[in-house]
């Protein structure tokens, strides 16, 4: 979906690196992440302050091969290396449906994957992650443990406002963020944890020492060379806006003509919000998730299967932890492919009455 910005862009958000640069497994030896590119930190704090989405001051960044390398650093930071039984490890349904893969993938003695945390209630500590806006469903969202000894990690990927309203600067103890969902660059592999705590933020750190000794400076450096152009797209706008203005306005577009999709098809639901004061695009607008968390009404069970059928490819309820009556779908496919999504899914119902009077001669 952020290709066609990018490509006005330009030379802007190009970058050539020397066969000689950037050599060293080292950034900045006198950092406490050591491998973290002092560029890159710095547009990451500047953007936070254009953005006005996230507190930096009195935070340490981790940088990460995404927030997925991320998780796994804060899950061993906050696991207790001596613990007679594995850190539990919560988030309340619908899921993000990679957390339980990610938790248990290597089976670790310091800490499980323990469900819905809406229905959790085994004493002792344990971790909580609050995604919000969520994904699969978009909402902005709380912790629901209602008990003492919880960690509480805040997965902020989608809190931009193309998706959702800046309400205020997230303020929380770990904060983490992503270049795939803030600027389209999912192939670059590179997340930033915001964390208040500083022996949290060093377990980190030696965890992606362990892991991977340290984050390609490359696409670190990339990284930074693509937020610039980023914030001089919020100060100085081009013909399509800022980055945030273009992507807003697509995400607008496309969530009236998928609403106006499902009206027509007759067979699915999807969810509604309540429209918030942005204070970065200085109005007001409902959230627009990156996913479309789409229902199928009774009687179907299998939404999947049943979109499937009909060649559009979802994924299921059952991997975010509820029924398989729901589906999500991405909303940031390249703007041909999400049109023809649009276009089967409105005319699913066309399609089935079809198949019905071939299937019975046309009686009825």
């Amino acid at each position: 979906m952020y290709e066609r910005f990018w490509q006005q862009a330009g030379d802007k958000s190009t970058i050539v690196i020397p066969g000689w640069q950037s050599m060293s497994y080292f950034s900045d030896a006198g950092s406490l992440c050591w491998f973290l590119e002092p560029e890159f930190a710095k547009e990451i704090i500047r953007l936070h302050k254009t953005v006005g989405n996230a507190v930096t001051e009195d935070r340490y960044i981790v940088v990460g091969t995404g927030s997925t390398q991320l998780y796994q650093a804060v899950l061993y930071a906050l696991s207790p290396q001596d613990a007679v039984e594995p850190l539990s490890v919560v988030s309340a349904a619908p899921y993000y449906s990679s957390y339980p893969l990610i938790t248990d993938c290597l089976k670790s003695g310091l800490y499980k994957w323990a469900g819905d945390a809406r229905s959790f209630n085994k004493e002792g500590p344990f971790i909580e992650l609050v995604t919000s806006p969520n994904n699969p469903d978009g909402y902005v969202r709380q912790s629901v443990v209602n008990k003492s000894g919880g960690i509480l990690v805040h997965d902020l990927a989608y809190y931009w406002p193309q998706y959702t309203p800046i309400a205020s600067a997230a303020n929380h103890d770990i904060m983490l963020f992503t270049v795939s969902k803030s600027t389209g660059h999912a192939g670059m592999r590179i997340g930033w944890a915001l964390v208040k705590d500083e022996e949290v933020a060093k377990k980190m750190v030696k965890f992606v020492e362990l892991n991977t000794i340290g984050v390609s400076k490359d696409s670190q450096l990339r990284a930074a060379k693509v937020l610039q152009v980023v914030i001089h797209s919020c100060q100085y706008p081009t013909s399509l806006g800022s980055l945030f203005d273009f992507s807003a306005h697509l995400m607008e577009e496309r969530w009236k003509l998928l609403r106006a999709a499902v009206r027509q098809s007759g067979l699915f639901t999807l969810p509604e919000f309540s429209p918030g004061s942005c204070s970065f695009l200085n109005r007001s607008f409902a959230p627009q998730p990156a996913f479309a968390w789409l229902k199928c009404q009774e009687p179907m069970e299998d939404c999947e299967g049943f979109l499937r059928s009909n060649n559009i490819i979802t994924r299921s309820g059952k991997h975010f932890g509820v029924s398989p009556q729901y589906v999500r779908i991405s909303m940031l496919d390249r703007d041909e492919n999400f049109y023809i999504f649009v276009e089967r899914l409105s005319t699913i119902h066309q399609r089935q009455s079809v198949q019905v009077d071939e299937t019975y001669g046309g009686i009825e």
